[in-house]
Formats: C-alpha cells, sequence, structure tokens
C-alpha cells in the first residue's frame, strides 16, 4: 500500500510512504525495528509487527499446503514459512522500486520499513512535478506486475503439484494481488497518489489533487469494509458460500476492517498533512525570532538577565571581546539555575557553541525552515541578517509551539 503523510514534529519529517499492500505510520527514525542492512545507501528495518504476521502466514499457508501437498507432514510449516519471508522479499522490492525512483529525482529517503501489513517507504519531500509524483507511484506496482510475471514463468518451467510449484504459484497471485490492490483509485494507495498526480496536471494545484485522491480513498474505506466480505460471501475468492463457516466469517469481516482502517487513517492523513503544509509559511523566522542582547562570557547571570528585562529581550548571545558571537544561552539552563546563585553563576556555564548549522538566517520559512533546523538538531540558533549582524535567537520551543497552532488550524 502507498500512503503519504507527515509527522506531527517540527523538525521537518515529511514520510512519504509506500507499501507494497501494507499500512503506513509515520515512525521516527529511532524505534523502527530491526536493522536488516542498508540498499542503495537507505536503511531497511523489520517492525516487530512482521514477525505476527510472519507466523499468521505460516500457520495459514500451512493449512493450505495440508491439502495440496498431504505428503509433506509437519515440514509443510517450513515451506510455509519460506513462503513469507519470499513474499515480503518480494514487497522490498516493491518498496525499492519507490526508494530508486525518489533518489533519481533527487528526493531523499530516510528508510524502508517491513511492517504489519507490507512495507512502507519514507520519502522526505515531496514531489516537484505531478509528472515524477506519477511515475514515483507508478514503480511499485508495475514491479509487483513484473514480479507476479516472472513468477507465471517459473510455474510454467516446473512441474505442478510440488513444492516448487505451490511456492512459485502463490508468490505469483500474491504478487499480482498487491500490484492490484495498490493501483486502486484513493489515497494512501499507489493508485491514489497517481489520481492526486493527474488531477494536479489537469487542475495546477496539488491541493485539489490531494483533496480528491484523500475521498476516493475514505470512500474506498467504506467499499472494502461492506464489500470484501460480500465478495468473499459470493464466492469471488474460490469459496462457496457453503464453505464459509462462522469463524470464517469472522475472519473476513477483521481482515475488512483492518484494510478499512488503514486505508481511512492514511487518506485522512494525507489530507490532513496537505492542508498543515498550506500553513507552513507562517512558520516565519522574523515573527519568531526572540530579541536578543549580547553579554561576555564571565558576566553573572543575574546581571545578564537585568540587561535583557532592560533591553525588552528575551534570549542572551555570549560574545568574545571583538563582539563576535560564540554562544547562545540556553533557556533551560537558565530555568534550572535557582534565583538565589545566579550572581554566582556565569553565562557562559550555561551557553551552547554556536556550531556549523547554529547560526540561520533570518529569512526562512516553511519548509526550508524545518528542513534546516532537522539537518541541525539544537534547542536555540542564532539569526542572522544577509548581511551577518545579529537578528535575534530562534528558540525550538517556539517553534514547536507555531507548529502545533498550525495543526490545530489544520481540520482533518
Amino acid at each position: 500500500m502507498d500512503d503519504s503523510g507527515e509527522s506531527g514534529r517540527p523538525q521537518g519529517e515529511r514520510p512519504q510512504a509506500s507499501a507494497g499492500g501494507g499500512g503506513k505510520g509515520t515512525p521516527r527514525e529511532t524505534g523502527g525495528g530491526l536493522l536488516m542492512g542498508r540498499l542503495f545507501g537507505v536503511p531497511v528495518y523489520v517492525a516487530p509487527s512482521w514477525f505476527l504476521v510472519a507466523a499468521l502466514i505460516t500457520w495459514v499457508f500451512g493449512g493450505q499446503l495440508d491439502r495440496v501437498l498431504p505428503d509433506l507432514g509437519a515440514a509443510r510449516y517450513l515451506v510455509s514459512l519460506f513462503f513469507a519471508v519470499a513474499f515480503y522479499a518480494s514487497v522490498l522490492v516493491h518498496e525499492l522500486a519507490h526508494t530508486v525512483a525518489a533518489l533519481s529525482f533527487k528526493l531523499p529517503v530516510r528508510r524502508i520499513q517491513l511492517q504489519f501489513f507490507g512495507g512502507v517507504s519514507e520519502i522526505e519531500k515531496e514531489s516537484e512535478t505531478p509528472g515524477r509524483e506519477f511515475v514515483l507511484a507508478f514503480v511499485g506496482p508495475l514491479l509487483s506486475l513484473v514480479l507476479g510475471g516472472v513468477f507465471y514463468l517459473g510455474v510454467q518451467a516446473v512441474e505442478p503439484g510440488t513444492v516448487p510449484g505451490v511456492l512459485l504459484a502463490g508468490l505469483m497471485i500474491s504478487n499480482l494481488i498487491v500490484a492490484a490492490f495498490n493501483l486502486l483509485p484513493g489515497l494512501p494507495l499507489d493508485g491514489g497518489r497517481m489520481l492526486r498526480a493527474v488531477i494536479w496536471k489537469l487542475s495546477g494545484k496539488p491541493m485539489t489533487g490531494t483533496v480528491a485522491a484523500a475521498w476516493t480513498g475514505r470512500a474506498l474505506a467504506v467499499a472494502v469494509l461492506v464489500g470484501l466480505p460480500l465478495l468473499t460471501h459470493s464466492g469471488a475468492f474460490g469459496r462457496s458460500s457453503e464453505d464459509v463457516g462462522g469463524v470464517d466469517t469472522i475472519t473476513d469481516a477483521l481482515l475488512a476492517a483492518i484494510l478499512a482502517a488503514i486505508i481511512w487513517t492514511g487518506a485522512g492523513n494525507s489530507l490532513r498533512m496537505a492542508r498543515l503544509r498550506e500553513h507552513l509559511p507562517e512558520l516565519r523566522v522574523r515573527a519568531l525570532t526572540r530579541r536578543a542582547v549580547p553579554v561576555e562570557s564571565d558576566t553573572p547571570l543575574s546581571e545578564a538577565l537585568r540587561r535583557a528585562n532592560e533591553a525588552g529581550a528575551r534570549a542572551l548571545v555570549v560574545v568574545d571581546g571583538q563582539g563576535t558571537p560564540t554562544a547562545v544561552v540556553r533557556e533551560a539552563a537558565i530555568v534550572g539555575v535557582p534565583e538565589h546563585r545566579r550572581p554566582w553563576v556565569a553565562v557562559s556555564s550555561l551557553a551552547q557553541e554556536i556550531k556549523q548549522g547554529m547560526r540561520i538566517s533570518a529569512e526562512l520559512s516553511g519548509e526550508e525552515l524545518l528542513d534546516t533546523l532537522r539537518a541541525t538538531p539544537a534547542t536555540e540558533y542564532l539569526v542572522v541578517e544577509e548581511t551577518g549582524e545579529v537578528y535575534g535567537v530562534l528558540s525550538t520551543a517556539d517553534v514547536e509551539r507555531a507548529f502545533v497552532a498550525a495543526m490545530a488550524r489544520t481540520p482533518s
């Protein structure tokens, strides 16, 4: 499944996910599960939920093998486990297609994660054109279709009714299902992003495409919730209505509910994040910067705060003998010093050295601002004019509050 979204963090996380038949959240770089390695320089993680699904696939497919290949005995579960791993390897190929396309368009990819219902490719930036958006979305299902064709050729080359034949047939069918499901025209699926790209091209407005594709995705979620159990009972998946028992009915309904919830949530997140992106230009460094006063490193904290209060400033910048800024006094450190000790605490002991990346332009705003802060995480930044003159200090806490306020003005 393909899914687009952003995290609710002002550091600028914008994972644009595309999953091979699975759901998507907005996971951070840490806590992504087990690191399996790197492909094309992108880390690949396996989420803990994958092991649950692998066990479920092993159990279900093992039961099917018992009917098709009864002579296998208990070994059928080893074959089933191999199928589960091979299927998720196919999902990884699906994700790699998105990743390679993104990298070719100079879009950074944070990571790939295999999880409960498929995979996620976290692409950090939006496509610049509808054509690139369409290609980026289409390559995943295309690779799944190609894999389905490859496994079909494999089925023709082996003897039917054997372990290789059953495995290749299962992988062929599963990849075709992944491709077909992802091509459904609604966010967060790949087909939804393709629809978004088409409407974006026709209207000239990416937001118009996102709104249309997101609401189509929500309609699709309702259709899955209602239609999947009905299709199962109608025998569309090879089972007659007489063969469908109570447990099967509950299982089908639960699967439909999970898929519908994933699609509905993903569509809502895509819509919400697109609307949030409209508010990002409101995050302007000039509007958020605190006025600062310069103080020398040996200045007592109490004296520095007195000067700041007189000047109506809310930040302190440590300067050397020539007046060049060298550090920014951390607000959290000031709060941690009791008032009675402040006359004996020098500001230098509470300051953070201005390192590369902590000196930012007063002209930054929107996504460019978030990208800059994410590149060099810090609690405070020195804001300078284009001439090099100090404009003030930007606190991450102020950006956090502005970002949350923008989210509060963004309807679902």
